[in-house]
């Protein structure tokens, strides 16, 4: 599939390093972006006010924590209530939540324009649980025909970007009904069009279904691309592509298509599977699978699409059969259509990915040419790393021919553990061969083919690695030249950040493609591209860009560097690719994000000679209470010498040595290495923007809580020895290390530190309250799996199965050790989880093999949440869940706490003197729990201030 084209189906996060890669541009700032694990970051802060006693010299804090405590005291009921209804946390907290995301950028092919894709913040309950079908590993929306839970567009605002490279006035895009929800934004090839889709009623079976638009750039005016009002968009999988600058091959829903497949009452059959051929079948713990010929009905329903050719003049075209297409890609010369297509028979234990397909290629105008391939059902790919696929896979035009097609098949059976060379070949042909005209094998690789970065015919770049090794290397070759022997351009260790020598600058072409961009210097008649690299370095990452002497293999000089000093600076893209051929260095033109850590990104045109810098945005400081916000990388080491590195944020107006250490949230999860040295390099940078999501850690800045933000947590297995056989020593060593760290510099209470974590963090922030209940007082975990032995064939980065490595299975697995859960621990998990492994019985079994030993804990399932939380009342419920923990079993946890409780509630011991504001009251009632009662809370945010 062309890069191009991925950008029109995905919007990739602003943190990506594949954005620069190939416009149409679409840029996401880091607010409002998807969850990270080790982060977990984006947003805007309204307020600031603390959960623990302010610094009492910062009156503005105090004055803002005075108003958010009062405030507080409202949102928290007593036990009574606490799981009768959705809750939201206090203002400081929902108030960041809940503010306006910024938009989404996209570059037009000419460079010319800039849409503003505006969004909304987040999406009600009611709209999450919306029926959906769960077919096959994908969840489908029946009314609307597409994806469930598909995020949306609320506005389209087009700008000219004048000569002196700043913004004209804001053209709306109009037209279509007001509040439609707005998806698959897309630029024609010459720029002069927009096409996308709306919904608007999705409580009307009709006007639920999608619809295409079609909006002139100029004046901003849309109308339908299908005069009839019955023609909708199917958007499965594909949805629509531009074939050239004045038509669409869209896939419609088959006019002849009836009513949903009705579930027979009585069965016909039982539900059999067989293995009577005695096959070696492993797969991973898939969701979401087809279950019966019911679904299997219900899949072809939902998922055939007609394809229609579709021109702005208004006619229209039905061309091939209605069929299950997953994908449609033009050629770059617009003769040909590249269609993939699924077909029975499907498959029960894994995902649509696998289902037989077929490739064919068609002419412009629909008619088939000829059928590339037809591999049949994929149940068998082994589950060890790098194994693929057998037949022809990875099928793709050449960005740099007219027609071209190239492809890879594997030499192994595609089984990684099978030692051959070579084990991949990569094959081209035009689109019409001659008779007996044979592919042409372009290269054999010994390691795992991993894409092509075409030029011309004397210069692409083939990219292979291997999982097991880390290994990665880069070859030069020349595709039209058989008699140049394809060479080893960079040999390195994927781990290896500090050596990554980075990417090179990809130019669009006039046929609307991405290829390498070939640099000239005034002159000079040298060979040279330039290498877009993240620089990083002992102190962060240093982005640059590099000129770089293809034939020579060395770098001529660097051209640009981000301000190490202060400022964190990337090149997003090239801007200044609108003639064909050679870019001249002295006339270059860039697009970069920049950020500090106080200042939020905005993207800018950098261009040479002088590098002239010109500001393309001016958006807002999500969050100026928090400008002062404190930010460093820190360093420090594991007992046995592993580097360790995390990012330590603490609250504006905090001095550790006039305010004493605070409460702290170490949020973090863990990755697997194969050098202790690779381990030890520091990831980001310093200078980086601190963004604030929904869900994030961040978010306890606000209540004046000490942040460790992903600290390296590496498990580490050396030549043969495999990482997780140490997993539970290395995690612990590294949390050791880390809670050592922030108590040694006075910023955090060494009795009031949480760790947290999602999917794999919550798995790692139960195994520490099992094997490290010395280091925490409490736990989040989010989403996770807490036994391994429920994901037999392989998980996260293991793929070892459960009988090859029982005892590492077994170790690792919290659940097994549910009864060393000492420390409090929460539990939450979307009830309709469908990432693989972290099934959502995973936290109810883990809730009960600790209820079951008497821990403390606490279980919440979030009604129609999947592995991540979307809809604005199951976020908000999980923040103040978080918060009630962090308070309860956190900011109250004391060695000085008060163990009669007959002496009174807090309020009463406070106002006595008895205790102080932050003292932990031990409840009498079930045998001691330790826990602060809600009522209790809600008297503690409701003490005069004169009181904290």
């Amino acid at each position: 599939m062309r890069l191009d084209k991925l950008y029109n189906r995905f919007l990739l996060p602003s943190n990506s390093s594949l954005l620069p890669l190939a416009p149409p541009l679409r840029l996401t700032l880091r607010h409002r972006t998807a969850a990270n694990f080790a982060s977990m970051a984006s947003s805007r802060l309204r307020n600031l006010a603390p959960l623990a006693a302010a610094p009492a010299q910062d009156a503005a804090a105090a004055s803002i924590s005075s108003s958010a405590n009062a405030a507080a005291s409202a949102d928290y009921d007593d036990e009574s209530t606490v799981g009768v209804r959705y809750h939201v946390p206090p203002s400081v907290i929902s108030d960041i939540v809940d503010a306006p995301p910024v938009p989404a950028l996209s570059f037009s092919p000419l460079r010319d324009k800039i849409i503003f894709l505006k969004r909304r913040a987040l999406p009600p309950l009611a709209e999450i649980a919306r029926p959906e079908e769960k077919l096959a590993g994908i969840r489908i929306d029946g009314k609307c025909n597409t994806r469930s839970r598909m995020s949306f567009y609320t506005a389209i605002g087009i700008h000219q970007i004048l000569p002196d490279g700043t913004l004209g006035p804001e053209t709306e895009v109009s037209g279509f009904p007001v509040g439609a929800k707005i998806n698959f934004v897309s630029w024609s090839p010459d720029g002069c069009h927009l096409s996308f889709s709306t919904r608007v009623n999705e409580e009307d079976h009709d006007s639920s279904k999608l619809t295409v638009w079609i909006a002139d750039v100029k004046t901003g005016i849309a109308r339908k691309l299908f005069q009839s009002p019955n023609v909708h968009l199917n958007a499965v999988f594909d949805n629509y592509v531009w074939v050239n600058n004045c038509s669409l091959l869209v896939c419609t829903i088959p006019s002849s298509r009836g009513a949903p497949p009705k579930k027979p009452l009585v069965p016909s059959c039982p539900k059999i599977q067989s293995n009577e051929a005695r096959s070696t079948i492993q797969v991973r713990t898939f969701q979401d699978l087809l279950k019966d010929e019911y679904d299997e009905d219900l899949f072809d329903y939902y998922a055939t699409s007609q394809l229609v050719l579709a021109s702005l003049d208004g006619t229209t075209k039905e061309i091939g059969p209605p069929a299950v297409y997953t994908s449609m890609d033009p050629s770059p010369d617009q003769k040909y259509i590249l269609i993939s297509s699924l077909h029975r028979p499907y498959s029960f234990i894994v995902t649509y990915g696998r289902f037989p397909k077929k490739v064919e290629l068609w002419s412009a105008d629909g008619k088939l040419i000829r059928e590339l391939c037809n591999l049949p059902l994929a149940e068998d790919i082994p589950i060890a790393f790098n194994s693929v696929r057998k037949g022809m896979r990875s099928i793709n035009w050449r960005a740099d021919t007219p027609s071209t097609l190239y492809w890879v098949e594997t030499q192994d059976g595609g089984d990684a553990k099978v030692e051959i060379s070579p084990r991949d070949i990569i094959y081209t042909q035009p689109a019409e061969p001659l008779e007996g005209e044979q592919p042409t094998i372009l290269h054999k690789l010994d390691f795992r083919y991993g894409g092509v970065s075409w030029c011309d015919d004397s210069l692409a770049l083939v990219y292979e690695s291997w999982y097991k090794t880390r290994k990665i290397r880069t070859w030069v070759v020349s595709p039209g030249s058989e008699d140049v022997a394809p060479r080893i351009l960079f040999d390195r260790s994927s781990e290896d950040v500090y050596s990554d020598p980075g990417s090179p600058m990809m130019r669009r072409t006039q046929a609307g493609t991405y290829i390498i961009a070939r640099i000239k210097k005034e002159s000079d008649e040298g060979r040279y591209i330039i290498l877009n690299g993240i620089g990083a370095t002992p102190e962060g990452n240093i982005p640059f860009l590099d000129l770089f002497d293809i034939n020579t293999g060395k770098k001529m000089e660097r051209i640009w560097e981000s301000n190490k000093e202060k400022y964190y600076e990337t090149v997003v893209a090239l801007m200044s690719d609108q003639e064909e051929g050679y870019l001249y260095l002295d006339k270059l033109k860039i697009l970069t994000s920049k950020e500090s850590k106080t200042e939020n990104t905005q993207y800018y045109f950098v261009s040479w000679p002088d590098k002239k810098v010109v500001q393309v945005t001016n958006f807002p400081h999500p969050y100026p209470q928090l400008a002062s916000l404190q930010k460093e990388m820190i360093k420090y080491q594991r007992k046995d010498g592993v580097q360790l590195t995390a990012t330590l944020y603490l609250p504006p107006g905090y001095n550790p040595s006039t305010d004493g250490p605070l409460p702290c949230l170490v949020w973090s999860y863990p990755g697997e290495f194969k050098s202790k040295d690779a381990a030890g390099q520091v990831r980001g940078s310093p200078n980086e923007f601190a963004g604030i999501g929904s869900t994030s850690a961040l978010l306890w800045l606000a209540r004046r809580f000490a942040i460790l933000s992903g600290p390296t947590i590496p498990i580490i297995g050396e030549g043969n020895e495999e990482a997780n056989d140490r997993y539970v020593e290395q995690l612990v060593a590294s949390a050791e290390a880390a809670v050592e760290e922030v108590i040694r510099r006075g910023v955090a209470d060494p009795k009031k530190i949480a760790v947290g974590g999602h999917s794999y963090g919550a798995f790692m922030a139960a195994n520490l309250l099992a094997h490290a209940p010395h280091l925490f007082c409490c736990g989040i975990a989010r989403s996770g799996a807490y036994n391994r032995t429920l994901t037999p064939f392989g998980f996260q980065n293991e793929d070892r199965t459960l009988w090859e490595a029982t005892n590492t299975y077994v170790e690792m697995s919290p659940f097994m050790s549910a009864n060393k859960v000492k420390k409090p621990i929460l539990l939450i998990h979307g009830e309709e989880d469908n990432n693989p492994g972290t099934l959502t019985m995973q936290s109810g079994r883990f809730f009960n093999a600790l209820k079951g030993h008497g821990a403390l804990c606490r279980l919440v399932i979030l009604p129609h949440e999947s592995h991540g939380y979307t809809a604005r009342e199951s976020i908000m419920h999980v923040l103040w869940e978080t918060d009630r923990w962090l308070y309860k079993h956190c900011v109250s946890n004391s060695s000085d706490a008060v163990e009669d409780h007959a002496t009174g509630t807090v309020k009463e011991q406070v106002s006595k003197g008895t205790i102080d504001a932050e003292s932990k009251v031990v409840a009498t009632s079930g045998g001691g729990s330790g826990e602060v009662s809600d009522l209790e809370y809600e008297e503690f945010h409701s003490l005069p201030r004169s009181y904290l």
